[in-house]
């Protein structure tokens, strides 16, 4: 059946149930939900059959840090994960996007990035076709954009981190920011760090759309903090406020009137503040942002999980509410389009004939009646050639017409304005075989409206198991918040390492 998974991707899917089965099992069921959704975009075209709506999320908590070099993005992950993991400097120090995960050896080790493109489990499978499209044979380049490396904190367990290069005009720039929003939609938390020692913009303000305006349009906005980093700068003014105001009036330019900045330092690399009033102030204002970001890292999680359940709905929520109607009112404009058509070329033609039959002399009255017509009847089979070659020529004029019709509308159906390809979902309803009466989206009907209710029940048995694990209204506290609230207790401090493999000083 053309509306099953293929062989590859029923392999994914099973090699995902098995990654989640240890680690949450709910999750598993809730693939399966993701499969029930991936059925019905089979039958109304917005699915391959080498595609799963299942690979399109992580299933992993994914904490990406953006920003311009040395806004000290890459101090904060060795600070946060005690360890010197990422280069760090006042210059660009690194030009590829680093996936950071969990291993259990000892040494850090750093692997091509061949091996995110290449790995459906990361986030960046296949990104590599996403390259393409932006400039043909990038595709090919993927090691210049990405790279992988391992790290033994525990703080990384069940955890992605991504780091950025400095986002600045480049030969790669468009590469880059077309990463850049893959990122922002896959990631849990999306931690946006701004240079303190530079009160405007500057090398920023080109990406404030990436970065901020695309932010004011998300449903789950909520998920991007921002950070103004290396605050100490401004203690020898003591004009925290200032700075703070110069960049709130900078992201309101795009478009997000009112947004709170966590203001922080790294202590190590930090500016001597003499007075110590204003240290201690610096100190405590500091380390309540530090905990609180912190604090948000490790609730990621938990986090996720709703996210993914909450994505669940949304997704068979969209596919009946947006892109059926969609294609029911893009089917339904081609057919006026077809049919107009069908009126401004065919019809003349029947005009012109008729025309020239009345000029001819052809006509008795009402009845057609022309003199070699006694000769036509007697060769009946001449008669019926010319009428199926007529017949046939009007027909591939309509064809050809909606052919083409359907090709212009299909091109301004972009494929974000609904999950799946909207665009190869309608020409599925365009070919040859369906008429141009029917509206209804092939494939949409009793059993994939039967589907889409099932996803929809599931989805909030999915969250009501969920309150049970992390809720208690009878007031116990439940192992899973104990286990959360512990982690965000010490930032930067991994109980599993010594305070000797603490992040150096440096920024970054």
């Amino acid at each position: 059946m053309f509306w099953r998974p293929s062989k590859q991707m029923k392999a994914r899917i099973s090699n995902l149930r098995a990654h989640l089965k240890d680690e949450n099992p709910v999750l598993v069921d809730v693939v399966g939900r993701y499969q029930d959704l991936d059925k019905v975009a089979y039958r109304l075209g917005l699915l391959d059959r080498n595609e799963s709506f299942a690979t399109r999320i992580s299933w992993w908590p994914m904490i990406a840090v953006l920003g311009t070099f040395s806004a000290g993005k890459s101090t904060f992950i060795n600070q946060y994960l005690s360890a010197r993991l990422q280069q760090t400097g006042n210059q660009a120090v690194d030009d590829r996007f680093t996936v950071i995960c969990y291993s259990s050896d000892d040494e850090v080790r750093v692997l091509p990035g061949l091996s995110l493109d290449a790995d459906p489990r990361f986030p960046f499978y296949q990104i590599s076709e996403e390259l393409d499209k932006v400039a043909t044979g990038e595709g090919g380049r993927i090691n210049a954009y990405l790279q992988l490396k391992t790290c033994p904190s525990a703080k990384l367990r069940g955890k992605i981190f991504i780091d950025s290069p400095g986002f600045d005009a480049d030969e790669q720039r468009n590469a880059t920011l077309r990463i850049t929003d893959h990122i922002i939609d896959l990631s849990d938390l999306v931690l946006v760090f701004f240079d303190a020692r530079h009160p405007e913009p500057g090398a920023m303000q080109d990406t404030l759309e990436h970065l901020v305006a695309g932010t004011v349009q998300r449903n789950d906005a909520n998920k991007v903090l921002f950070i103004l980093n290396q605050m100490d700068v401004t203690a020898r003014e003591d004009n925290v406020e200032d700075v703070v105001s110069a960049w709130q009036r900078a992201i309101a330019r795009g478009g997000i009137a009112s947004g709170r900045f966590y203001t922080v330092y790294n202590e190590q690399a930090a500016v001597p503040i003499e007075d110590a009033n204003l240290r201690r102030r610096y100190e405590t204002k500091r380390d309540a942002d530090l905990a609180e970001i912190g604090q948000r890292i490790e609730q990621v999680s938990v986090e996720r999980v709703y996210r993914i359940v909450g994505s669940l709905e949304s997704l068979a929520n969209r596919i009946e509410q947006h892109s059926v109607p969609m294609l029911r009112r893009s089917l339904e404009r081609w057919y006026r389009r077809v049919m107009t058509l069908d009126l401004l070329i065919i019809l003349p033609i029947l005009l012109l004939l008729l025309g020239a039959s009345i000029s001819a002399g052809y006509w008795d009255g009402i009845v057609f009646a022309p003199p070699w017509i006694d000769a036509l009847g007697a060769a009946w089979i001449t008669l019926t050639v010319l009428g199926a070659v007529l017949f046939a020529a009007m027909l591939g004029i309509h064809f050809w017409m909606r052919a083409i019709i359907a090709r212009r509308i299909a091109g301004g159906l972009e494929d974000d304005q609904g999950p799946g390809h909207l665009a190869r979902a309608f020409l599925k309803n365009t070919r040859a075989t369906r008429s141009v009466f029917r509206s209804t989206p092939a494939g949409w009907g009793k059993a994939s409206r039967k589907h889409i209710a099932k996803v929809r029940e599931a989805a909030d048995g999915f969250v009501q198991k969920l309150n049970d694990r992390y809720t208690n209204p009878s007031g116990g506290k439940s192992a899973a918040a104990t286990s959360d609230n512990a982690g965000a207790a010490n930032f930067g401090a991994d109980k599993d390492e010594s305070p000797a493999r603490q992040a150096s000083g440096q920024r970054g």
